[in-house]
């Protein structure tokens, strides 16, 4: 792995910036997290308030639908659909997270992945105007395209691989990028899809879920939104949903937010305070479960049944050139085709560290079979593997352990 894919796992820090402990005027300390700290440093210490005698270093969830509003309703909160406290912790640090150090930039959260995808879709597209998909994306797009077609918005749609959506943009008001592709893990060049939709006067929104922050910063390679579901390994426990948005332009987020006011698709207190709780191990996470998916994908390259095997972070991957210019870590997906569906049910069924589950990113690893589910463009014996926090000799042994099982 180059040593821009490793991030500070070899001494660099997270965005080349100096390390921690910096000191500024008058010998005081600078904010590690906003003088370009290593990620670790700046996950744990992510959107945290200033310290306070005999306050929680993170305040617990705020529950309330209303606030005391004597006199003119001037203060940030007011009703609880609106703003909440904790919110406020958690889009700052998914904001430092995704941008750090930068000033101008508005993070939202929501609901869920979906209720940010939709946000910012509906929120900046109306009837006559045009919008390009990735075709080989998540497979809920399929459903969004419907809808939005039903509103009287062309959409286009092209590959994620070869930036073949390049081809299909002149005229778009919007352009929405996956990538690494799910879960086909397909990468697209952000930067030179982003300057050709800009050129062509489309914003661009970069679906940032499999590669996380720590994997990659749309925003910093063009891009005008940042979207992701939180439900996945930026929170990685596999107990929330969540989503969030992330963008430069006051106007453009100013639509997202009154679209989050007008459909009500936002978080609990609860589950923003479980995500802010959780980003502190992020780097954690990354690291080793990134390191883990290269291990098993180097095994799994080893085994004749198996075809089609994708992980941006294999040199000999399709991907992989492209992903090593744009991405610091290359994610916990690992996907692959065993040669018939009852051969994956049986690999599946073999497994015994790996749960038989949908969704990806979690501390524990998880496998499916994609093809049960329809809207993939996949094989029957298509394999997402999710790769989690176990030990990596483990979960190799495993992995090897249920192919040979299921070869009978």
């Amino acid at each position: 792995m180059s040593e821009s894919a490793t991030g500070d796992a070899h001494g660099v820090t997270g965005d080349g910036g100096p390390a921690a402990g910096a000191t500024g005027r008058a010998g005081h300390e600078i904010d590690p997290v906003a003088a370009g700290a290593g990620d670790g440093t700046r996950a744990v210490r992510a959107g945290l308030p200033e310290p306070a005698k005999y306050e929680p270093t993170l305040p617990g969830p705020v529950f309330a639908a209303h606030y005391h509003l004597p006199g003119e309703p001037t203060g940030p909160y007011t009703y609880g659909r609106d703003e909440n406290p904790t919110w406020t912790l958690l889009e700052r640090a998914v904001g430092e997270l995704e941008v750090p150090g930068q000033d101008g930039v508005e993070t939202l959260v929501f609901g869920s992945g979906m209720a940010a995808i939709s946000a910012v879709l509906f929120s900046q597209l109306r009837a006559g105007d045009v919008c390009v998909l990735p075709d080989d994306g998540y497979q809920v797009l399929p459903l969004v395209r419907a809808q939005l077609e039903a509103y009287g918005i062309e959409v286009r749609t092209a590959p994620t691989g070869d930036d073949a959506q390049l081809h299909v943009l002149d005229g778009a008001k919007l352009l929405w990028i996956e990538t690494p592709s799910n879960p086909g893990l397909d990468v697209c060049d952000i930067r030179r899809l982003a300057e050709a939709a800009h050129t062509r006067g489309a914003l661009v929104a970069v679906d940032n879920t499999l590669a996380t922050p720590l994997g990659q910063r749309p925003l910093e390679l063009g891009a005008d939104f940042a979207v992701a579901s939180g439900t996945k390994q930026l929170t990685g426990h596999g107990d929330i949903l969540l989503g969030y948005v992330v963008g430069r332009d006051p106007e453009a987020m100013a639509s997202v937010r009154r679209w989050r006011k007008i459909v009500g698709a936002i978080p609990g207190p609860m589950e923003a305070w479980l995500a802010h709780r959780s980003i502190a191990t992020l780097q954690m996470r990354v690291d080793r479960q990134s390191a883990t998916a290269l291990a098993v994908a180097e095994a799994l390259r080893e085994r004749p049944e198996v075809t089609g095997l994708r992980y941006p972070g294999l040199p000999d991957d399709p991907a992989h050139k492209i992903a090593a210019r744009q991405m610091r870590r290359y994610g916990c997906v690992v996907s692959f085709t065993l040669p018939t569906r009852a051969r994956a049910d049986r690999f599946l069924d073999a497994l015994r560290l790996v749960d038989d589950a949908t969704s990806f990113g979690g501390v524990r690893s998880t496998a499916e079979r994609r093809g049960r589910w329809g809207g993939d463009a996949v094989p029957e014996g298509f394999i997402r593997l999710s790769v989690g926090a176990e030990d990596p000799e483990d979960l190799v042994t495993d992995v090897l352990r249920a192919l040979d099982a299921s070869a009978v």
